[in-house]
């Protein structure tokens, strides 16, 4: 078991490895625009089990036929998501999440671990969209353009333009677990301390993410699937696309973590959000010392000195009200200090 390891008193709930199941996206099992600590689980699995989880791109049927995506190539789940899903479920922000799924035994307190084993396209395209009023170039661009930009899942390259690909390494805009109950109906778009709307282009295939429990089973959603994005997410999108995901869940009891987290197979991550960048980046490099001192058994001066000769501190996104940064730190430092 990774990344928590070290920590004493560490408890993982159940074996790993039990069963797999799959969750559609469907009317009754998504959670439109929000993250609730009141929202009914859709799926209830133990620690251990892996769900195959399907996702919706964050677009309406009409607004991708007017791009140019022909009737016959929206997807049927969306149609139904769009026609069966009622406004009074919808909001206060956009994206389509699939869940909330419910670990059996999880409580506030405990850290949930979310094993990223696979991330597959379900659609051969994606959009990347501006408008007035969001992204960050706003007053330079005071219109709305859509573009319908065609994804290549045999060489993993978008075809964005006459002579230019673009790299595809899909993963999950959002992944979070419920707030604390007093943030109420929270809006899908800032990311917070429950995860959420990260917009992280670490967190692919290969990756664990680590999140705090909040509330009474968790309460997983997951959603927000982006083929490729730079960071900053300048314009306020991605390339936009609905993702199919393998995702094995692993509760550890009692082990409270303040700030989502995670780990590449070459890096730890910890994260941060606000909406000043300056506070965000603050919030990543104490939450990283804080991780190298309960983890490596660093000093807290050696933790901030490491960041600063070792570390490197990414900007994830700028346009959605919190900004993401996180400080991604190499495994190989340590693993060079072993081998000596």
């Amino acid at each position: 078991m990774r990344y928590l390891t070290a920590v004493v008193g560490l408890v993982v709930a159940a074996p790993l490895a039990s069963k797999t199941v799959e969750l559609p996206a469907t009317p009754t099992t998504v959670a439109w625009g929000h993250y609730d600590a009141t929202s009914k689980p859709v799926l209830t699995i133990d620690s251990g089990d892996t769900v195959i989880v399907h996702t919706l791109l964050t677009n309406s049927p009409t607004g991708l036929e007017k791009a140019g995506i022909a009737p016959s190539d929206v997807e049927p789940a969306l149609r139904a998501v769009f026609a069966g899903v009622p406004a009074s479920e919808r909001g206060p922000g956009g994206h389509i999440l699939t869940g909330p799924i419910a670990i059996t035994g999880a409580e506030p307190g405990d850290t949930l671990e979310v094993r990223i084993l696979k991330v597959d396209l379900a659609i051969p395209y994606a959009y990347n969209g501006f408008r007035y009023g969001a992204g960050f170039l706003t007053d330079d661009f005071p219109y709305a353009r859509t573009k319908i930009v065609p994804l290549d899942a045999k060489a993993m390259v978008a075809r964005f333009g006459p002579g230019i690909t673009v790299p595809l390494h899909p993963f999950f805009g959002s992944m979070g677990v419920a707030p604390p109950p007093s943030f109420g109906r929270y809006d899908s778009a800032p990311p917070t301390i429950n995860g959420g709307n990260m917009d992280d282009k670490a967190l692919v295939e290969g990756t664990t993410l680590f999140l705090p429990v909040h509330a009474p089973g968790a309460l997983f959603q997951v959603g927000d699937g982006h083929a490729a994005q730079g960071n900053g997410e300048v314009d306020i999108t991605a390339l936009e696309t609905s993702l199919t995901g393998r995702l094995q869940f692993i509760l550890h009891k009692h082990q409270a973590s303040p700030y989502p987290r995670a780990e590449t197979p070459t890096h730890y991550i910890a994260m941060g959000f606000d909406d000043d960048l300056s506070n965000a980046t603050r919030k990543a490099l104490r939450n990283m010392i804080d991780f190298l001192v309960a983890e490596k058994g660093m000093t807290r001066d050696d933790a901030y000195m490491l960041l600063s000769v070792a570390g490197d501190v990414e900007v994830t996104e700028l346009v959605d009200r919190n900004k993401g940064v996180h400080v991604a730190l190499s495994k190989a430092v340590f693993e060079q200090r072993r081998a000596k």
